[in-house]
């Protein structure tokens, strides 16, 4: 595996630019263990889910793992649920454990912890079970040893929006002591909509919630203060759009570094690309408030935090699958079965051709292994070799969202391999042909992904007579909470026996 560099800064400079996480980590929380950052972020219905980036600097950051290695209940989870599972997450260090809280909005509040960033984590305890409860925040006061929880409502699921709750918490985390309370009531704000995604903070005296509303593409950042946690709460929006091209910038965590200075990370949704993460600074004025970014303003370009430097870093793109082990930065679209990826003593992503009679819809099948569409122009290629006789098996490569395509290589009853191109929109309940099949002899192929501005997509293969363009351009789309993924997947059309595999090697992603 090696790293792709993303545009978080000038490598050696004393600037940053925003965004500094450009795909889709979206809904991010933060926090400091010591000189270390970490931060984690909405994984929805992927697993492993829960990621965890790692950073010294606040700009430069690596994904060294994930908390969650399955989704529960398991079966709930055994076929795709794009939109669900892990909903906008919170991170905490307390007691000499990180702590993560998530709400599933089918489900409840969910807890995991760990001694290390890198686990052992304990399995997902549900804290408070319910309909429509999403993003919980911990926080355990260190000046009474009291401690409380905060979280949000999705109408969609409770009939209820734009409000937070407030409860006590047992200190171990396990447990609420009330039945809860509202404590902010935003239909009670004029202008205010969609309160969500709340954090909660001691400082100075207070109680601070800093939470978006307004909704995703057009809203804004708020903060809130009350002496008492169940309120009352006075608010002021701190973070807005202005005459700046970051729209609705929304939702995220504030951190402070070694030497006092405060930073917040938050997203902006980009449509395709999802929700990229800009890091803000901050500043708390005469009246104790917080301003973020240029007197509430998102910066593009910012003097670096005052943090020691660190090599450039991004989270890893590229894979040479050794040993037929995947990196860190793929995901499953459902809780994976057995079987699915075989190692091996090569280098190469070997794939099952999983049986399914779901084989004319990407979205459907929980067999295709994913990472994020990055936020800039880039080159996706891979080498592909079908190796399963079966008729009708196929592999390849595919942007995934609410519509599809992909390119790569499918077994005819003849016994002949065929390059193939295929897409469905969104309203479509199956695929069809973007192009033409064409003969691919040897049963390979380079297939490539020009992925321009606006996440418009050229697909391209080599099947021996160099890299020739397939059907039109593709423009990428997002599900509704989830940027497109890139996916490599291999299947075959229902039955008993098993049906061979397909090998993947040398994945690349380079910029444009």
């Amino acid at each position: 595996m090696t790293t792709s560099r993303e545009p978080g800064g000038q490598p050696g400079g004393a600037t940053y630019r925003n965004p500094v996480l450009n795909a889709d980590w979206s809904d991010p929380d933060v926090v400091r263990v010591g000189d270390d950052f970490y931060l984690t972020a909405s994984s929805f219905g992927r697993v492993p889910g829960l990621p965890l980036l790692h950073s010294r600097n606040l700009v430069d950051w690596t994904l060294v793992g994930h908390a969650l290695d399955r989704l529960e209940p398991e079966e709930r989870f055994a076929a795709p649920r794009h939109d669900c599972g892990v909903w906008a997450p919170s991170i905490r260090h307390h007691d000499d454990r990180f702590w993560i809280f998530w709400g599933d909005p089918d489900q409840g509040i969910f807890q995991v912890n760990a001694p290390g960033i890198r686990g052992p984590w304990t399995r997902p305890h549900l804290v408070k079970e319910g309909r429509g409860l999403i993003d919980p925040c911990p926080l355990w006061d260190d000046e009474t040893g009291e401690a409380y929880l905060v979280h949000a409502w999705a109408r969609s699921r409770s009939g209820v929006k734009n409000r937070l709750t407030g409860h006590r918490m047992h200190p171990d985390g396990t447990s609420l002591l009330d039945e809860g309370k509202l404590i902010v009531d935003a239909d009670r704000i004029p202008g205010w909509f969609t309160l969500e995604g709340p954090k909660l903070y001691r400082h100075d005296g207070w109680f601070w919630i800093l939470a978006p509303a307004g909704g995703v593409e057009t809203g804004w950042q708020g903060a809130f203060r009350s002496r008492d946690f169940f309120g009352p709460y006075e608010e002021r929006i701190v973070l807005e759009q202005k005459d700046t091209d970051v729209n609705g910038p929304h939702q995220g965590g504030w951190v402070r570094t070694p030497s006092g200075e405060d930073w917040f990370l938050h997203f902006q949704q980009r449509g395709a690309y999802g929700r990229v993460v800009h890091l803000q600074p901050m500043r708390w004025d005469q009246d104790g408030w917080p301003v973020l970014g240029d007197e509430g303003a998102p910066v593009t370009e910012h003097r670096r935090p005052g943090l020691p430097a660190q090599p450039p870093a991004a989270p890893a793109t590229d894979d040479d699958f050794p040993g037929g082990r995947f990196g860190r930065q793929w995901q499953w679209t459902a809780n994976p079965r057995d079987g699915w990826a075989t190692q091996h003593s090569a280098d190469g992503l070997r794939l099952t051709c999983v049986r399914t009679a779901d084989a004319h819809d990407l979205r459907k099948l929980p067999n295709v292994l994913t990472q994020r569409l990055p936020g800039l122009p880039s080159a996706v290629e891979v080498d592909l070799r079908l190796d399963s006789e079966e008729p009708g098996a196929r592999a390849g490569l595919a942007v995934l969202g609410d519509a599809f395509s992909w390119i790569g290589l499918q077994r005819g009853a003849d016994g002949t391999v065929h390059l193939v191109h295929r897409f469905a929109q969104g309203v479509a309940e199956r695929e069809r042909d973007a192009a033409h099949p064409r003969l691919a002899p040897h049963g390979r192929a380079r297939l490539r992904i020009e992925a321009g501005a606006g996440a418009r997509c050229r697909f391209l293969a080599d099947t021996g007579d160099g890299l020739r363009p397939s059907g039109p351009v593709f423009a990428a789309t997002p599900w509704r909470w989830v940027g497109a993924l890139l996916g490599l997947f291999a299947l075959a059309p229902d039955g008993q026996s098993p049906a061979g595999a397909a090998t993947f090697t040398r994945f690349r992603i380079t910029a444009l």
